[in-house]
């Protein structure tokens, strides 16, 4: 392997002081006075062999490293990774790097994930929290290491944080399932999971159940539920209560809703899913979908972020994004039925 090029080695190669090639490579020239010839002459020789400043060195002497943590739930989800994609082309606007990974709503392992970003020396965490990271998140507030939370908070904490307006999506997802007379039996399935996200978007589908004076039929399925167990429970849960639609709390269960469909032949009922999902709109009929405009929600994460880093948020951001309701064949009401 080629040796790595310091700048004592620029300085030696070059007859001058290794203070001098570092104010030079810091920008500081001008003011301690290092002429133009010679600046030109260290900055031509750098660009000539190719030299590249060690990061953490720098970080050290800066304080900072320029590079920013995103630990979600699974980077591998299209929501979570359109996100990153626009965070991490901002963050590159802003001079920083990103460092993603997923931590599958696995405490231990978004904790692992934390303090080795920590020992890294990051300068800010975009956190998608799961269950049991309170004392964590609290941890770093109290070291003062900016944090935003992202598509779930915790209530115990007082953090920045940017998520879905998960009430009205499943509200208006509900009411719009409901709207359909042909649709007596909604169905509303979740995850067993206290996070806000979760709880909030059954609230919404029991305020539209309210409202229409429907009955609710409810399933959760475990996080760690595997595949084969989720289809034979979503197959007993739509099939034993003749539900007419179903709102699906997340793209991935309804995609096993979609399995349980096709693998015991049954009818597919009316149903919408939380978050996009490039299947939806190749299958026939294309889901329904409650979407969330990632652009707009990676924008508030990393300017959050960012300015909490330079300080110039004067109170805590607490930002809900709203959702829309992109309605496709699996819920559209037919034309006769609305006549």
């Amino acid at each position: 392997m080629k040796k790595r090029i310091l700048i004592s080695d620029i300085a030696k190669n070059l007859g001058v002081s290794v203070t001098t090639v570092s104010f030079i490579l810091n920008g500081k020239a001008k003011e301690k006075r290092i002429s133009e010839g010679l600046t030109k002459r260290v900055l031509d020789y750098v660009k000539k062999v190719g030299y590249k400043p060690n990061q953490l060195a720098q970080s050290l002497r800066t304080g900072q490293s320029k590079i920013l943590g995103l630990i979600v739930e699974d980077i591998s989800n299209p929501f979570f990774s359109n996100v990153a994609k626009f965070i991490e082309r901002i963050a590159y606007d802003n001079g920083y790097h990103i460092i993603y990974c997923s931590m599958d709503n696995d405490v231990t392992k978004a904790k692992e994930l934390i303090q080795l970003f920590y020992d890294r020396q990051v300068d800010g965490y975009i956190i998608t929290p799961p269950e049991g990271l309170d004392d964590t998140v609290e941890n770093l507030l109290k070291n003062n290491v900016p944090v935003v939370l992202f598509d779930r908070y915790i209530p115990s904490l007082e953090t920045n944080y940017v998520v879905l307006d998960n009430f009205n999506g499943a509200f208006n997802a509900t009411k719009h399932l409901l709207e359909n007379p042909n649709n007596k039996r909604v169905g509303f399935v979740s995850l067993f999971s206290n996070q806000t996200q979760m709880r909030d978007r059954l609230d919404g589908y029991m305020k539209a159940i309210d409202d229409f004076e429907q009955q609710a039929f409810i399933k959760k399925i475990k996080i760690d539920e595997d595949e084969d167990s989720s289809i034979e429970q979503l197959h007993d849960f739509i099939d034993s209560n003749n539900l007419d639609a179903v709102l699906f709390a997340t793209n991935y269960l309804a995609i096993k809703g979609l399995m349980a469909v096709k693998q015991y032949n049954m009818e597919l009922p009316h149903m919408v899913a939380f978050d996009d999902h490039t299947l939806f709109s190749l299958y026939e009929p294309g889901i329904s979908v409650v979407t969330q405009d990632t652009a707009a929600i990676a924008n508030e994460l990393i300017h959050t972020l960012l300015n909490e880093i330079k300080g110039k948020n004067k109170e805590l951001q607490k930002i809900v994004i709203p959702s829309e309701l992109q309605i496709r064949g699996s819920s559209r009401i037919p034309e006769e039925v609305v006549g």
